[in-house]
């Protein structure tokens, strides 16, 4: 952390980098996820004294635009104050002035309690296949999802991306540690599981019968379900309608929307 009397010595476009830099150091200390060492460490000053101090010298910056400042005012006089989102806030501002818009794997998130649940949930005998899927950022995701919506395992192929990659395991949230998955080539997949694909050309997602138990199939984000894996798919295919123009969407929005109705559809038919 910098003292706020070092800062006013700044020249201009530093002091707006240190303060976004600032910003980013606050928010990991109030979520619990700083590294050691890193942590709020001005003796003099209360931290959302702090907080606020910085603010009302990010409010002098005349590269953030009015509606940015507007936001920065707001969240300095809310009441209660909350600490995270005037960080927040401030902080995306000030990117926002120097040019500068953050990748996912930059958020700042905090890491979820599962206190309140002390065993994983999931419809048994549910899996999905992820094929080829390249972006690191992606397969997270599919990780995330399954393991939110209650997937029971998740099988991925020879050539995804590894999902030990670190912004695989920033979009998964954890989720690639707490949600049993396994390597392995299409042919491999288990015999006595129905098997369907998730690709455009299929029945439409409300008018498919969904099995009670088997795995799903989700194509990569450039080439979509191979051949191969279609011809796998003996339970069928499904697609999403879609009436817009591009009548595409994100591999991973595209399964969260597929799995969340498939646990729908199981839901249903419980005793």
């Amino acid at each position: 952390m910098i003292h706020p009397d070092k800062l006013s010595r700044i020249p201009p476009g530093q002091r707006r980098r240190k303060l976004a830099l600032c910003f980013g150091a606050l928010e990991r200390d109030i979520n619990g996820v700083a590294e050691a060492g890193c942590g709020y460490d001005i003796a003099s000053m209360e931290r959302d004294d702090y907080i606020k101090t910085l603010m009302r010298i990010a409010l002098e910056d005349p590269a953030i635009d009015p509606a940015g400042k507007l936001e920065i005012e707001s969240a300095l006089g809310a009441a209660p104050f909350s600490a995270i989102k005037a960080c927040n806030c401030t902080r995306h501002q000030l990117l926002r002035a120097i040019g500068t818009f953050p990748a996912e794997w930059d958020l700042i998130i905090a890491p979820h309690s599962q206190s309140a649940q002390p065993g994983r949930r999931f419809f048994e005998g549910t899996a999905a296949y992820a094929e080829d899927i390249r972006s690191p950022f992606n397969l997270g995701s599919v990780f995330r999802t399954a393991e939110a919506l209650g997937l029971e395992r998740l099988y991925i192929s020879p050539f995804c991306s590894p999902p030990e990659h670190p912004r695989a395991k920033r979009s998964a949230m954890g989720c690639t540690d707490t949600l049993p998955w396994e390597r392995l080539p299409l042919d491999e997949l288990p015999e006595e599981m129905p098997v369907f694909a998730l690709e455009t050309g299929g029945t439409p997602i409300d008018e498919f019968e969904f099995p009670p138990k088997g795995i799903v199939i989700i194509g990569s984000e450039e080439l979509g379900t191979s051949p191969e894996a279609l011809k796998r798919a003996e339970w069928g295919r499904v697609s999403i309608p879609m009436p817009g123009m591009k009548a595409s969407l994100n591999v991973g929005v595209a399964f969260g929307i597929l799995v969340q109705r498939w646990m729908s559809f199981l839901e249903k038919g419980l005793p």
